[in-house]
C-alpha cells in the first residue's frame, strides 16, 4: 500500500467502519461503539499519582508556539494557547510548552524561558489558565499543571530561526552528516553538563513558587535530555553505561528534591528512538517529496546511535533498556510518565502519524493508522510491565472522529491510563469538555493532520492551526505559511 491509497478517517462513517478499516490493515485497535458521559464514562474517572489527583483521563501534552517575546517571556499569542488550554476541560496539563532552563538551550529565539525577568509573567499565565478552566468547568478541582523543562541540544537554535547551533553529546554519524557537523565540532563536556543541571533544579525552584505542581525533565524528541539516553559512545561520567546515561537525569532530580523538595515530577519519554528517515530519493521528483526512507545504516551495525531499538536492526524497536530507565526513574521517586517516540526532526512518521507531512518531512511511509496503534501497543507494553506507575499515552490525534472511542476503549482496558492530546489541542481544544457532557463532536474543528503547525515554526513562523483556527487562518502569517507549503510542493 502506497500514499495515495491510504483511507482518509473522516471518510469513515461510523466506529463499525472505522473498526472494519482497522481489520483490513490488521490492527487490533480497541474501540467503543458508543460514547458515555458524565460520571460513568472512564474517562471521567480520577487518577491518584504521587500525593496528586487528577480529575479526568485528557491530558494536554505540551505544545510549543514559537511566539514568546524574544526575552522569553509570554506574548499575546502564547496567553491566548494557555488560556484554551485551561478551557479544554482536560484536568492534566503537561507543562503546555517547553520552558528552556538557559537562553543557548531554545529551540528558537522566541521559545518561553523561566527565570527573575520572566517569572511574574509566566506566574501570571498560570492563574489565566486556571482561571480559564474554572470557567469552563465550573471549578479547578482536580486540575494538575506541570511545567515541561528542557535544553534542545542538538536541535538549538537560541538566536536565528534558520540557524542550527547544536550543542551534541556525541558523533551521530547519520545527524551529524545531515546538520553539517565536521570531525571537529565540540561536544559539551562534563564541567558544561554539571553547569546545566544547576540551571534545571534554579528553574524548578521558580517553577514550586509560581504553584506548578510538577516539572517534567524531557528526555524525548531528539532533545538533550533524551540525547543522554543514545549516548553509548560518549567518554566519561554522562556516557557508555546506562548508569552514566542516566545521571543527567538522577542528579537534576536530586537536585530538585534538595531545592524544592515540595515539588512532583513527570517524565516525558521517546520509548523508542529509530535510525533517522529522509524522502525516499528514488521516488522523490521535482514535482512531490517522496515517501520516508531509512538513511542507509548498512555499514552502522551494530547501531549505537539509538534507544529503544535493536542494535542488530535500528528499525525494530526493544523496549528493554526503556523499562530500565523507566524502573530506575521510579526509584528516583516519578511516578508520572508521558509515552512519546522517536523525533520529529528525523522520523516524524514515529512522533506524530499524519496524512499530511511539514515542508521538512517526507509522506508516511506506512499507513498512519499503524502508527497510531504503535503508540497505543508502546504504552500497553509498559503499563503492564510497571502497573503501578500512571502512563499518558500519545499519537491520538491522527484518529479525529473516532478519537473519543479509541481513547475510550484504551482506558477502560487497561492499555493506558490517560490520553494525551497535542495538535487536536490547536484546532479543537475543548474536545475533552465536549466529549465529556455528553456533546456531539464539532467535526470542522477536528484536526485533519495537514501540518501547518509544524511547517510555520520551522520556517520562523509562529505554531498554530492555520486551516481551522481562524485566529490564524486570518493573520498576516498565514500568506507566508502558503507561500512555504507551496514551495515545498505540499498543497
Amino acid at each position: 500500500m502506497k500514499f495515495g491509497d491510504y483511507v482518509k478517517v473522516k471518510s469513515l462513517q461510523t466506529a463499525a467502519g472505522f473498526r472494519e478499516n482497522l481489520q483490513r490493515l490488521g490492527l487490533d485497535m480497541p474501540c467503543d461503539d458508543t460514547l458515555e458521559a458524565g460520571a460513568a464514562s472512564p474517562m471521567a474517572a480520577p487518577l491518584e499519582v504521587d500525593g496528586l489527583t487528577i480529575g479526568n483521563r485528557y491530558t494536554v501534552h505540551p505544545m510549543e508556539g514559537w511566539d514568546a517575546l524574544s526575552d522569553g517571556s509570554p506574548s499575546d499569542n502564547t496567553r491566548r494557547r494557555w488560556e484554551r488550554f485551561g478551557a479544554s476541560g482536560a484536568k492534566l496539563i503537561w507543562g503546555c510548552e517547553a520552558i528552556a532552563v538557559r537562553p543557548d538551550g531554545r529551540a528558537n529565539p522566541n521559545q518561553l524561558m523561566l527565570n527573575a525577568q520572566t517569572e511574574a509573567a509566566i506566574g501570571a499565565m498560570r492563574e489565566s489558565l486556571v482561571a480559564a478552566h474554572r470557567t469552563a468547568m465550573g471549578d479547578d478541582k482536580g486540575l494538575v499543571v506541570g511545567l515541561q523543562l528542557t535544553h534542545s541540544g542538538r536541535f538549538c537554535k537560541p538566536n536565528d530561526h534558520q540557524k542550527m547551533e547544536p550543542m551534541i553529546l556525541y558523533r551521530h554519524p547519520l545527524l551529524d552528516r545531515r546538520q553539517k557537523l565536521g570531525p571537529d565540532y565540540p561536544l559539551i563536556s562534563d564541567g558544561e553538563i554539571r553547569r546545566l543541571i544547576d540551571d534545571y533544579v534554579q528553574t524548578a525552584k521558580r517553577a514550586e513558587k509560581l504553584g506548578f505542581e510538577f516539572v517534567d525533565v524531557k528526555a524525548c524528541h531528539g532533545y538533550l535530555g533524551h540525547e543522554f539516553l543514545s549516548a553509548k559512545t560518549r567518554d566519561g561520567e554522562f556516557g557508555g553505561s546506562l548508569e552514566n546515561r542516566t545521571r543527567f537525569l538522577r542528579e537534576i532530580v536530586a537536585g530538585i528534591k534538595a531545592e524544592a523538595p515540595g515539588m512532583k515530577f513527570g517524565m516525558r519519554i521517546s520509548a523508542a528512538d529509530l535510525v533517522p528517515f529522509r524522502p525516499d530519493p528514488a521516488l522523490t521528483t521535482a514535482e512531490a517529496m517522496g515517501p520516508g526512507a531509512p538513511e542507509d545504516f548498512a555499514n552502522l551495525l551494530p547501531y549505537r546511535y539509538g534507544f529503544g531499538l535493536k542494535e542488530s536492526d535500528p528499525l525494530v524497536m526493544d523496549l528493554s533498556e526503556t523499562k530500565a530507565v523507566i524502573a530506575i526513574a521510579r526509584e528516583l521517586g516519578i511516578q508520572l510518565f508521558n509515552i512519546t517516540l522517536g523525533s520529529p526532526y528525523y522520523n516524524p512518521h514515529l512522533t506524530r502519524p499524519a496524512l499530511y507531512p511539514p515542508s521538512d518531512g517526507y509522506h508516511p511511509p506506512e499507513d498512519p493508522l499503524i502508527g497510531v496503534m504503535r503508540h497505543l501497543s508502546v504504552v500497553r507494553e509498559l503499563k503492564q510491565a510497571f502497573p503501578g506507575a500512571v502512563f499518558v499515552g500519545s499519537g491520538y490525534t491522527y484518529l479525529q472522529e473516532f478519537l473519543p472511542h479509541v481513547a475510550q476503549a484504551a482506558v477502560r482496558a487497561g492499555w493506558t491510563d490517560s490520553v494525551g492530546l497535542g495538535r487536536m489541542m490547536l484546532s479543537y481544544p475543548d474536545l475533552p469538555a465536549d466529549v465529556l457532557a455528553g456533546r456531539p463532536l464539532q467535526r470542522k474543528r477536528l484536526c485533519r493532520t495537514f501540518s501547518d503547525c509544524t511547517t510555520a515554526p520551522r520556517h520562523g513562523v509562529i505554531s498554530g492551526c492555520y486551516p481551522l483556527d481562524a485566529h490564524y487562518k486570518k493573520s498576516p502569517e498565514m500568506v507566508r505559511v502558503a507561500a512555504i507549503k507551496k514551495a515545498a510542493k505540499l498543497s
